[in-house]
């Protein structure tokens, strides 16, 4: 990662995003939220415009008719004790009132949020959180941190800190009914309380903790705490929302060595409507007033034979995203028979983006 990220330029960054914007759409995405932190230019010199990078993922999500939170990310030190270095300094704004002048300059659209991110403890001080969390609150923003991603993370944080990673943010302030936490692999029975006291979300990326090794989080108790749940992809490890909600079941039973942990209704809430609050969309059901953003499936693939088409929740613990038939945003198709309307040869796209960054 860091040697593409030493070397990506903006309009290679444009290339790769709007491809991965276009598989997640056809994979039955509306809506991505992107924890941006690649900021500046090689040795983290600013580009002209300073939110230019920022500005290619606006781009490449109208590309591909996707809406988009850009969840700009606070990325101030390397470690709890290490300066930026090598291709971190491209992350790093020059102190937490720097990136709140930068992101400042970003607007709405009616496609595009601009939310925000601290992206960890370990990445950001608590004071500099602080300066954050303010950012996004006077501004009504969602915001967003990694938090007790790894168990070096969490007990690292304890150990420089004396408190858990989700206990330093909200000392920060930046516990909230907007604030979601990213991952939480290794919460307490204390930050479950926490965070479902200040009105939290969580959201789970299963499949990327199944990739890093990272642990299975105690979704069970966030659920049952009433925690709002969402499901994200993290590190693309796989594009698929059905596998990422129905691994939240899956994992909870390896855990629990039990059996319906979670109801299929609530899974699928997660993958939807949880995902989209998450974000700063009013959307994720089927509803007057909410924006008209809607997925279809085939039921007669095999994977899906055999499930009641009226118990559409259900459809979470059988599809995949092959089964995704037309995605549609704002009303307007965005894919159709399984095809994207707008980027063309999307995995040929992607593959030769790659490929040129490797090289």
């Amino acid at each position: 990662m860091y040697s593409v990220a030493s070397r990506v330029e903006p309009d290679g960054y444009l290339r790769l995003a709007r491809a991965v914007y276009a598989e997640m759409a056809l994979a039955g995405f509306t809506a991505v939220g992107e924890f941006h932190y690649l900021h500046h230019g090689p040795g983290g010199v600013p580009y002209d415009d300073p939110n230019e990078m920022g500005l290619a993922l606006v781009e490449a999500a109208a590309s591909a008719g996707i809406r988009l939170t850009l969840l700009d990310a606070l990325y101030l030190r390397g470690g709890f004790e290490r300066p930026l270095e090598g291709p971190q300094l491209r992350f790093g704004d020059r102190d937490a009132a720097g990136w709140a002048d930068r992101v400042s300059r970003l607007d709405d659209t009616d496609r595009v949020r601009i939310g925000a991110a601290i992206h960890s403890i370990r990445a950001v001080a608590p004071a500099d959180a602080v300066e954050a969390a303010k950012w996004a609150s006077s501004a009504g923003r969602p915001l967003h941190a990694h938090v007790s991603e790894q168990r070096d993370e969490h007990d690292g944080c304890v150990a420089f800190h004396g408190r858990t990673p989700l206990a330093a943010l909200d000392e920060a302030g930046a516990l909230s009914s907007d604030f979601t936490a990213v991952h939480g692999n290794h919460f307490s029975p204390e930050d479950v309380f926490l965070l479902a006291s200040t009105g939290g979300g969580c959201c789970a990326c299963p499949t990327t903790e199944r990739d890093l090794g990272d642990g299975i989080g105690p979704f069970r108790a966030l659920h049952s705490a009433g925690v709002a749940l969402s499901v994200g992809t993290d590190s693309h490890a796989q594009i698929d929302g059905f596998e990422e909600a129905r691994a939240i079941e899956m994992d909870a039973r390896s855990a629990g060595e039990t059996r319906g942990v979670f109801a299929p209704f609530a899974l699928g809430e997660a993958a939807t409507v949880g995902g989209m609050t998450a974000l700063g969309w009013d959307a994720g059901s089927l509803a007057p007033g909410r924006l008209a953003d809607f997925v279809n499936i085939r039921m007669d693939s095999v994977r899906t034979a055999g499930v009641d088409p009226g118990l559409v929740a259900a459809a979470i613990l059988a599809a995949s995203a092959a089964d995704v038939v037309t995605v549609v945003v704002g009303g307007k198709p965005i894919v159709a028979d399984g095809k994207h309307l707008f980027v063309d040869e999307v995995e040929r796209e992607l593959a030769d983006s790659i490929r040129s960054l490797i090289q």
